[in-house]
């Protein structure tokens, strides 16, 4: 089945880069949609990424500068083999549906922001990591001879970045006291996608489109979970290097200890575990934290930053 970007104007829809994007809730999904095959199958990958301990400083503010410019490197030679890798399949039957350069890619953005941290000879600057290296090989590798497999790397970067980038920018700009007008933070900035929920659902759509055998899809999630680990791999990376940097971190006042925030050790009053439990549908909880943040003034962007993960990532 050939599926097409349409201009055409809908009732139920915005236009966005001359394709119609769908911003209501009214799909259908069924687990076995590889929209939700993915975001059931890569959840404990997830999990293991989002609490390894560089992005949980991150997420509370406590940032390196220099570990942030190093992350920014990682993350140019990633998009720079994917977008390669979607160039060369952008007629592929299962890569045609979810293209979408103008939307989604960050290799210049992320070029922007390198000249920003390193000066105009930042390519001479920086290099590919010990870590960053098997990433881009498999995404070379499976864009080469199994070009599928492109999608699961697509849907963990591109939407998980997306999901939570605007509250991720603003904890970075804050941390890092970076420029209110964006210099340095041009990776989180889509400006070609108005309405992020109504992009994501388009997204979703196209690839549960695709005709693809369960195996395959299976495949997909695999190949998913595998980029999650590479991503580990890199932020393990990251952090031994931040081990042997003497770089102040400035107090930022958005994040509180783990152990400040537990209130005398009782799991039930811990806005992270309360977060958790509200996207996962309890509405105690998600009255509860609703009340810790309004308790906890100082914590709001690192609480909110939590929050948007775990909603980007079970409810994507």
């Amino acid at each position: 089945m050939e599926t097409k970007v349409t201009s055409e104007p809908k009732s139920n829809g915005m236009t966005n880069g001359g394709a119609r994007i769908v911003d209501d809730d009214d799909d259908v999904l069924c687990p076995t949609d590889l929209s939700e095959m993915l975001a059931e199958g890569t959840k404990e990958a997830h999990d293991r990424a989002e609490n390894c301990q560089l992005v949980k400083d991150f997420l509370r503010g406590r940032i390196k500068k220099e570990l942030f410019k190093r992350g920014t490197a990682a993350l140019y030679f990633v998009y720079s083999a994917m977008e390669e890798e979607f160039e060369k399949n952008r007629e592929h039957p299962h890569i045609a549906p979810i293209y979408f350069p103008t939307e989604l890619y960050r290799r210049e953005a992320l070029a922007r922001d390198l000249e920003y941290f390193y000066g105009e000879d930042w390519e001479s600057q920086i290099s590919l990591s010990a870590a960053t290296k098997p990433y881009v090989e498999r995404i070379h590798k499976v864009g080469d001879k199994d070009p599928v497999l492109l999608v699961g790397h697509s849907y963990t970067r591109y939407m998980g970045d997306l999901s939570g980038g605007q509250i991720l920018k603003k904890v970075a700009q804050r941390a890092l006291k970076l420029p209110a007008t964006g210099e340095g933070l041009n990776f989180y900035q889509f400006e070609d996608i108005h309405r992020h929920k109504g992009f994501k659902q388009l997204y979703r759509s196209r690839m549960n489109e695709l005709e693809l055998d369960t195996e395959t899809k299976e495949r997909i999630v695999d190949e998913s979970n595998l980029a999650f680990g590479f991503n580990l791999m890199i932020f393990t990376e990251i952090e031994e290097i931040g081990r042997n940097i003497k770089e102040e971190v400035q107090d930022t006042g958005i994040g509180h200890s783990h152990a400040e925030i537990m209130e005398g050790g009782d799991i039930n009053k811990c806005p992270y575990y309360a977060a958790k439990m509200a996207v996962s549908g309890n509405p105690t909880h998600a009255c509860q934290l609703a009340m810790m943040l309004l308790r906890h003034p100082h914590c709001q962007v690192a609480l909110a930053a939590i929050l948007v993960a775990f909603t980007a990532w079970y409810l994507m």
